[in-house]
């Protein structure tokens, strides 16, 4: 399957994607942030990686399965190596049993659309496209991102794609109807398939948190991200040698 279908009901069908955190050079390590966003309900998480390897990736996935209130059935990467090496191949199932892995196709960005999207309104528009590559750096992101999940799963409305057609008066086009906007959490409870004690526990902490402090503290963590510094540059690399020399 080349893309989850956009008219998909049942929760736990995944996009995913990883955010380059690198800035204006991609020497040396950086963080990442792996995504991931939820077709039926928009529910959607983020984990910060020190770099791409097996083992940051192994450790992002079982953060985000601690995280998740559902299960995961089918996960649908781009063709990333970082998603398809033979040792994240061996965890998917011992992580998600009964997974389904699905991919995008090759340069067709809008095959994984949906954590696109969110890579730039909940990643780049928050973060930005600057570099982040030491251990503080990771510890914020994720102090940010954990927040970031309570908000905009329990308290940010969205939109869902409810129906299109073709358009009568425009051959080619089409002519999209959205349904009423609702909360990840909420869009979840009506899917029928969250289970009464996670139902409890997400009520209980809806209850308790206040989203105007919640979206401040977001804010006031926002700022100390961008005051953290970073590595000093590293330097450029070489110039080639001319053609034809003896190295």
């Amino acid at each position: 399957m080349t893309r989850i279908p956009w008219d998909t009901r049942e929760p736990g069908h995944c996009e995913v994607d990883l955010v380059h955190h690198a800035g204006a050079t991609t020497a040396g390590e950086y963080a990442h942030t792996l995504q991931l966003v939820d077709v039926a309900t928009g529910w959607s998480e983020r984990v910060a990686l020190p770099n791409r390897g097996q083992r940051a990736m192994a450790a992002a996935f079982r953060t985000v399965l601690t995280r998740l209130p559902f299960a995961l059935v089918e996960l649908h990467p781009d063709n990333g190596s970082e998603f398809f090496n033979n040792h994240l191949k061996r965890l998917y199932p011992a992580l998600f049993p009964g997974l389904r892995l699905s991919r995008s196709r090759p340069y067709q960005k809008n095959d994984n659309r949906f954590v696109e999207q969110k890579n730039d309104s909940l990643v780049r528009q928050y973060v930005g496209y600057g570099r982040f590559d030491t251990p503080e750096h990771l510890a914020a992101l994720d102090a940010l991102y954990t927040d970031m999940s309570v908000y905009y799963t329990l308290f940010q409305p969205v939109l869902r794609l409810a129906e299109k057609r073709p358009h009568p008066d425009a051959p080619g086009r089409l002519r999209r109807r959205w349904d009423i906007a609702q909360t990840p959490y909420q869009r979840l409870v009506a899917s029928g398939t969250l289970a009464s004690a996670e139902q409890a526990r997400l009520q209980a902490l809806y209850q308790q948190t206040n989203p105007l402090a919640l979206r401040q503290r977001i804010y006031d963590q926002l700022t100390a991200l961008r005051a953290l510094p970073a590595l000093p540059a590293l330097p450029p690399p070489p110039p080639a040698p001319p053609v034809g020399s003896v190295a």
